[in-house]
């Protein structure tokens, strides 16, 4: 080999070492790109209830296309059952950013949005004609600004809490009568505080939670929910019976923090929004099935069902000043939205 070629050959070997020593010296994340599974994004979807409720049934499977449609770059995780949190602490979590999703009821979110208690004017709505109708129309276009006012965002059409039914321990109710100096679990929520002050029960806010031991320990001796959560939550183990008053309807809301996803690029807000929708329109279908098998299952724990006089109820609402009261604090123009939906009040 001449001089000339091992010249050459020893300057092109340095070249090799320089290039490699100086790729070593580069920061490792010049030089690694984000791993092909790995998510652009990372969320927390936080709710109240049971993992076998359909909100997190259908939540999840959002969730699953939500991840598909964006190629992975939004990974959601799914927290049912207050795993991060009570009702209150969730609601301030949402607001700070400690949870990116989360799935609330009207009745707890008029604590912090007082037009959104609107939809739990007790026995407003007579059937799901009217709650359909009066949430994806007017009424529900209003809620949703109230709500967006407040900094949060409504991430879908409200999705369905279901009718409202009462349980005792220790006697049934069948009218308006029986409630009176009942002490009744409620949420933290002044819409079913002032309804049943006004029918004569002694309401306790307690929250979901801490609601089985409370019946259990006989701390209260009764409370109200929904068919699916009064199934899913098991409290019939600890309640002998269900008055079927439907005295409010109660929506659910999926929330979202302001600041969390608008950091997200529009299409993938526009792919979050599309699948919640979704979800809303599947979990509708669930609870209305789910309250027809719920009810024949909690008879068949040994739950006595009742058919109260719903009349008695309206009765003793309507010698008070329950309705005047509301019409006062939610406005005029609320009032006659509602109005419009399911006729006079009051």
């Amino acid at each position: 080999m001449s001089k000339i070629e091992d010249a050459k050959k020893n300057i092109t070997r340095r070249q090799v070492l320089k290039i490699g020593a100086a790729a070593t010296a580069l920061p490792l994340f010049s030089i690694m790109t984000r791993p092909a599974n790995a998510a652009e994004f990372t969320y927390k979807f936080a709710t109240g209830q049971d993992p076998t409720h359909p909100v997190n049934k259908r939540a999840q499977e959002a969730i699953e296309r939500i991840r598909n449609a964006t190629n992975g770059r939004l990974e959601i995780k799914l927290f049912p059952a207050n795993q991060l949190g009570s009702d209150t602490d969730l609601m301030s979590q949402i607001r700070n950013g400690g949870v990116e999703f989360f799935n609330q009821a009207s009745v707890v979110l008029s604590t912090l949005v007082p037009a959104a208690g609107i939809v739990n004017t007790g026995f407003a709505f007579h059937d799901y004609k009217e709650v359909w109708a009066a949430m994806d129309g007017p009424l529900g276009a209003y809620v949703r600004a109230q709500i967006e006012k407040a900094g949060l965002l409504t991430m879908s059409r409200p999705w369905d809490n279901g009718f409202r039914q009462i349980t005792t321990s220790t006697k049934p109710v069948k009218t308006a009568g029986d409630l009176k100096g009942l002490k009744l679990r409620v949420p933290a929520a002044p819409m079913l505080t002032s309804l049943f002050t006004a029918l004569g029960a002694s309401p306790t806010p307690i929250n979901f939670n801490e609601v089985y031991s409370s019946l259990q320990t006989k701390l209260v001796e009764g409370q109200e929910n929904p068919l699916a959560i009064i199934s899913t939550a098991r409290l019939y183990e600890v309640q002998k019976f269900c008055a079927m008053s439907n005295h409010v309807w109660d929506a659910y809301w999926i929330l979202g923090n302001r600041r969390a996803i608008e950091r997200l690029p529009k299409d993938i807000q526009e792919i979050v929004r599309r699948e919640l929708d979704k979800a809303a329109t599947d979990e509708r279908a669930d609870i209305a099935s789910l309250s027809i098998s719920a009810r024949n299952d909690l008879a068949a724990k040994g739950v006595q069902i009742i058919e109260p006089d719903k009349n008695s109820f309206k009765d003793a609402l309507a010698k008070g000043t329950f309705y005047k009261d509301l019409r006062s604090k939610f406005g005029e123009d609320a009032w006659k939205l509602l109005q419009n939906s399911v006729g006079s009040l009051g």
